[in-house]
């Protein structure tokens, strides 16, 4: 069987942010499938909160320098790259000083959601994509992982779905922990058509909560992993009900764990 090239798309990464259940498998995720032979690059935003110094950030001049209109505004894209020595893995975040210089993750001091969230994750997405383009690096797994990567799968089935590099990607979703409170901007559906995402299921996103962004979005998904005992199960089973292949949630032996996730990704 031929050698798989996973792209994770990862809202947090440890130790770039504090340790949690996701920040954790993400890490993990991209350590052990390179040990189980996969080809693997992996992108997340660069939070303002993440030491550059100490974590040896650097900028990737031949990768950056290109400019995003999000939402009628230009906003320069900046890739940075850094190594986790005992993982022996690479980090490449998408960059910006608009979105991303703010000392805070994705909620203020008081613990209210950015109203620019949206916004953010657009850029996210579309920066990680790019970038990959110009890599030139065709993933056969794109593994979003956190709802800020949730919009990935949009731009790949109705933006980049004519990309050699995409064409026959499979998407496999996450369903963890990861719920957000409230609304994304009412106006996020008009933003995504503006980006060239049209869809007639699109109208659920006049309300963008968390549980309806996933909705969506696991129409685009070929696969499905619950990777939390605490994720939304009325999600999972609209997944299953989808007919979205599911590797449920597991715990205790890692090996066991991520054998699965091997053969999960193989058999898509």
């Amino acid at each position: 069987m031929a050698t798989n090239k996973i792209l994770y798309v990862c809202q947090e990464i440890s130790p770039y942010l504090p340790e949690n259940e996701l920040s954790k498998l993400s890490l993990e995720m991209a350590r052990q499938m390179q040990e189980r032979g996969a080809e693997v690059r992996t992108f997340m935003p660069r939070f303002g909160c993440i030491n550059e110094r100490r974590n040896q950030l650097h900028e990737v001049i031949r990768l950056s320098g290109m400019n995003l209109i999000i939402n009628d505004n230009d906003h320069q894209l900046i890739i940075k790259v850094a190594s986790i020595p005992s993982a022996r893995i690479q980090i490449y975040f998408i960059d910006n000083d608009d979105y991303f210089a703010r000392r805070a993750v994705l909620t203020d001091e008081e613990g209210k959601p950015f109203a620019d969230n949206d916004d953010r994750a657009i850029f996210f997405a579309r920066g990680m994509l790019e970038t990959v383009k110009k890599l030139r690096w065709a993933p056969t797994i794109v593994h979003c992982h956190g709802w800020f990567s949730a919009i990935a799968p949009m731009y790949l089935k109705k933006v980049f779905y004519d990309d050699p590099l995409f064409r026959d990607v499979k998407i496999v979703l996450s369903l963890g922990d990861d719920k957000f409170e409230g609304c994304l901007a009412e106006d996020f559906k008009q933003k995504l058509e503006g980006e060239g995402i049209m869809d007639s299921s699109m109208a659920i996103l006049g309300e963008p909560s968390y549980e309806n962004l996933y909705r969506f979005v696991i129409e685009y998904a070929d696969g499905v992993v619950v990777t939390s005992a605490n994720a939304n199960q009325e999600l999972v089973e609209y997944a299953r009900q989808a007919g979205k292949k599911i590797l449920e949630y597991s715990e205790g032996d890692a090996k066991e764990v991520f054998d699965n996730y091997k053969k999960f990704y193989d058999e898509l």
